[in-house]
């Protein structure tokens, strides 16, 4: 078994909504990013390469490559599933938190899971996101932006 971490930030730009596990979400803003700015899942991502002992997502995905511009992100975790089943792994479980003031995640979190899961090919009990607030501290606290963090088991594929 393999254990990686993730985390993630993106800031708020101007917009019309945030993409988060997949998911679009209404807002008054959106995050400024190369590509869709999908922190959930770059967090998830790089907690999987972290896993595989193959670096982070800028490695493989730079924002300095303009062929990633826009990129839908579960497009991106869909290229890091595959390479963790050619180097022999599958997901044991995902837990991802998500940090944000607002808007508030509740009502997106099981859609976030479903993306998830189906892009991982788990089962969606496997992935859990939980979110919470600073108490208004920091960046997050003043709504500037969002972080994620995500912890990630990988186990041996046929385990």
């Amino acid at each position: 078994m393999r254990i990686g971490q993730g985390y993630d930030v993106h800031a708020f730009g101007s917009g019309d909504g945030l993409i988060l596990g997949g998911v679009k979400i209404p807002f008054d803003r959106a995050f400024v990013a190369h590509s869709d700015g999908d922190v959930l899942v770059h967090a998830l991502i790089d907690a999987l390469l972290g896993g595989l002992g193959l670096g982070d997502i800028g490695h493989h995905f730079p924002d300095t490559d303009e062929q990633y511009r826009g990129s839908d992100s579960l497009e991106l975790l869909a290229v890091v599933v595959e390479m963790m089943s050619v180097q022999g792994y599958s997901l044991g479980n995902a837990d991802l938190t998500i940090v944000a003031e607002s808007p508030k995640m509740a009502p997106y979190l099981e859609a976030m899971k479903l993306k998830i899961s189906t892009v991982v090919g788990c089962d969606i009990g496997q992935i859990n996101i939980k979110a919470t607030t600073t108490e208004r501290l920091g960046f997050t606290g003043r709504e500037e932006g969002i972080a994620c963090y995500a912890a990630a088991l990988l186990m041996p594929s046929g385990a």
